[in-house]
């Protein structure tokens, strides 16, 4: 099956670009793993760094890869530009380039969209069925993901001779509805969220009255332009006002299930929480689409399209035999789903790397395996399973929130993985015991491609955490807390208030500090802004670094085993899109 693919970076060579990338990293991951709300209070500058802020951000303004004008402070310095004597970072413009060097983009073993698809369509042609404008039902990050992803998919499928997709973490079901409608293609969609597999029911039927009625105008010849001011005047009239816009999505999760959802599973926890507990909001890229998106989404079709529920009914008042109907319902709509090619099944369940897939879907078929902005341990574990069973024929994979992983070899973190662990995956890295430490696998979901166009890191916000860390141990005598306080920043109108709402909700009595002194720590601190801003840049150029090692580690994990024969890093999106651009995919032995 996979003869016509070259067999792009060998295992060696792959093994040589990671002891590259883990060599830097050994030494400079340290200034990675530094906690930037720490950075006052823990003289974060002061024990990593020896040269001054301003000649740090002077360097970083430099577009070249060379760089020049920086004095060393300490002549015994390591290849990495850092110390011998004070392990702190004295050569600047060697760590830079070094940094650079060592980034996912410079390293020589990722294949492009491009070359993808043109080995993939060597053997195959991958066209959509029907041709959509994304952009009319998603944001321009979504629409851009989705018809990259899917077109991607597509082409796997064909090559590999299969009709199936599994689409692992499916959310709101974005992507399997497209690869179902678009491209024909019979796809069960995943999620540990009820709430999304409701919710991607909906849209899906929703979605498929949209193509019907599309086609069947397609069909008659309508004129565009009538279609267009026939369908914009519907629009209108049955959304004039603002409670026919707004789906009461709460009251019809039920119904839905029952008329729509193939079947359920038992919901299982879910990992709600993407950002770091001293981190805010704003700096993350979280891949998701509020649900004022959502609803805005659905305003674009038509009355006629809307959906409206009967009453919610719990399944405990419901008779018996009102529960046998519904039963039947199910079986009958789900041998109807099954007896046509290109449909959207959404399921609920948690899936771990030791999920058998067979309990969820019954038709035991060979299939493609995608994972689009998988959260944390959810993309090895989509690897793992590619693995472990025969009829997965291939795999595309694109991770997200690296913070969430969890590693084998990082000793501060509990163990509540039942002995699976996130990283590392390969056998070549866990034989070298690698860990990579939370801070670490947080700064690499930074953003360095959207910072250097101007997109700056959120410094303002950072540097209030920072100060009222300080505020917290000088008054209060502790730093902990399980509550989180990263968005009281965007609600403050001030520094006082920012402090006093912080305090309060972390059940400290701000009443003991006056709005002078609270000021006065401001002025105190604000001089230094500037080493925060550096070190937080210093931070930000190995994001790519880090980011690189853990998507490595997964190919070589694909490389190792002896059912795949064919296995890539691709960059699948446009990184200032889409900063988690990268998709490991692997083909089976036909």
């Amino acid at each position: 099956m996979s003869s016509s693919l070259d067999t792009g970076v060998t295992l060696e060579a792959l093994r040589n670009t990671l002891d590259q990338v883990a060599k830097f990293l050994s030494v400079s991951l340290k200034i990675a793993n530094a906690h930037t709300v720490d950075f006052y209070t823990n003289g974060i500058w002061d024990e990593f760094v020896a040269v001054s802020p301003e000649s740090v951000l002077s360097l970083l303004t430099e577009q070249s890869d060379t760089c020049s004008g920086v004095v060393r402070e300490d002549s015994k310095t390591n290849f990495c530009g850092f110390s011998e004597d004070s392990q702190k970072l004295v050569d600047v413009c060697l760590f830079l380039h070094l940094a650079r060097a060592h980034s996912l983009n410079k390293l020589l073993v990722c294949s492009t969209l491009g070359e993808l698809l043109q080995k993939l369509r060597n053997t195959t042609l991958c066209t959509p069925e029907n041709k959509w404008q994304l952009n009319e039902f998603m944001n321009t990050k979504k629409s851009h993901e989705v018809a990259v992803m899917a077109e991607v998919v597509s082409c796997l499928a064909k090559f590999c001779n299969v009709r199936q997709v599994i689409d692992i973490g499916s959310g709101k079901g974005y992507l399997s509805s497209c690869l179902s409608m678009q491209y024909g293609l019979k796809v069960y969609g995943i999620d540990a969220s009820s709430t999304n597999t409701h919710g991607a029911n909906e849209r899906n039927r929703k979605l498929n009255k949209y193509s019907k009625t599309c086609q069947k105008a397609k069909k008659s010849n309508v004129p565009k332009k009538i279609l267009e001011t026939n369908t914009k005047a519907s629009t209108e009239a049955n959304y004039n006002t603002q409670d026919k816009v707004e789906f009461e999505t709460s009251n019809m999760m039920e119904d839905l299930s029952q008329k729509f959802q193939i079947t359920t599973f038992p919901e299982a926890s879910i990992c709600l929480e993407h950002i770091e507990n001293n981190t805010d909001k704003d700096s993350q890229d979280i891949d998701c689409v509020s649900e004022k998106d959502t609803n805005l989404f659905f305003s674009n079709f038509s009355g006629e399209l809307v959906y409206h529920p009967s009453p919610r009914v719990h399944p405990r008042e419901l008779s018996q035999e009102e529960k046998e109907r519904r039963k039947q319902e199910n079986l009958k709509k789900k041998t109807e789903y099954q007896s046509s090619a290109n449909v959207y099944s959404p399921l609920t369940s948690y899936i771990t790397a030791e999920t058998e897939l067979q309990e969820l879907i019954s038709e035991k078929e060979d299939s493609v395996m995608v994972g689009l902005h998988t959260c944390g341990d959810l993309a090895p574990s989509t690897l793992k399973i590619f693995t472990a069973k025969s009829e997965l024929k291939a795999v595309c994979s694109v991770g997200c929130c690296y913070h969430l992983l969890s590693e084998e070899f990082d000793y501060l973190q509990q163990d509540g993985t039942n002995g699976i662990w996130g990283f590392p995956m390969s056998d070549y890295m866990k034989q070298q015991g690698w860990t990579c430490g939370r801070n670490a696998r947080m700064s690499a979901c930074l953003a360095l491609e959207r910072v250097t166009v101007g997109k700056g890191l959120p410094i303002e916000s950072l540097f209030y955490r920072a100060v009222l860390h300080v505020i917290i141990k000088e008054h209060f005598g502790t730093f902990k807390s399980e509550k989180r306080v990263g968005n009281v920043y965007a609600k403050a109108t001030s520094f006082v208030d920012y402090i006093r709402k912080s305090l309060r909700k972390l059940d400290l009595d701000d009443t003991k500090l006056s709005d002078h002194v609270i000021d006065d720590y401001q002025i105190k601190y604000r001089p230094r802004i500037n080493e925060m801003e550096a070190f937080n840049m210093l931070k930000l150029t190995l994001a790519p670094c880090i980011e690189g090692l853990i998507l490595l580690d997964r190919l070589c994990y694909l490389k190792e085993q002896e059912s795949v024969s064919w296995s890539a890093l691709v960059q699948l999106f446009d990184p200032l899109t889409s900063p988690r651009c990268y998709a490991v995919i692997g083909i089976k032995n036909s």
